[in-house]
């Protein structure tokens, strides 16, 4: 089973993913950082040296490569869903979540962020606007799940994803190991 989360950039996706791997006891894999080990430098250098469109070629290979290769969870690039080729793999291959997060809760994630690429523009808040816009069809068109995440703190968005996970029988409910370790019903 590969869980796949997708969603704008900020929205979570490798913080989420993460967690959601350890919970489970499961694998764990961020495309970007993947992708940045094949290139050999940051996504920003690639795309200021190569530009967006090398960028997408290499994401989709990896893509491709990572679902069908992998188990456990995935977080991927938040432009991901910009490739047909993409959605198809992720959709098929994968049970696809959509952390979707408002473009204002990201700029409030996102407004002191250096690292990403697309965010580095003179009105990063007319850019997330505009990135949600042609985006959030996009997520919501292969996504199997959508999670609000508003303001919920990481363990209640994890909680929330399990539940979803659990109801569509792709868990089993005694599998999800409870999230305080070492808490045991006292012994009579």
């Amino acid at each position: 089973m590969l869980i796949s989360l997708i969603g704008m950039p900020g929205g979570g996706k490798s913080t989420v993913g993460r967690q959601l791997a350890r919970r489970l006891g499961v694998a764990f894999n961020d495309s970007d950082t993947l992708i940045e080990r094949r290139i050999g430098c940051s996504i920003r250098e690639f795309f200021d040296r190569e530009g967006e469109e090398s960028f997408r070629d290499i994401e989709q290979a990896v893509i491709a490569e990572l679902v069908a290769t992998s188990q456990g969870v995935l977080a991927t690039g938040g432009g991901v869903v910009l490739r047909e080729a993409n959605r198809e793999v992720l959709h098929r291959g994968s049970s696809v979540v959509y952390l979707r997060s408002s473009p204002e809760e990201l700029f409030r994630r996102l407004r002191h962020d250096t690292h990403r690429p697309l965010l580095q523009v003179s009105d990063p808040m007319a850019r997330l606007r505009a990135l949600f816009q042609l985006r959030d069809p996009l997520y919501r068109s292969i996504a199997h799940y959508v999670i609000e995440t508003g303001r919920p703190s990481v363990p209640n968005l994890i909680n929330m994803l399990l539940m979803q996970l659990e109801l569509a029988g792709l868990i089993p409910m005694d599998t999800v190991p409870s999230p305080v370790d070492g808490a045991e019903a006292p012994a009579h």
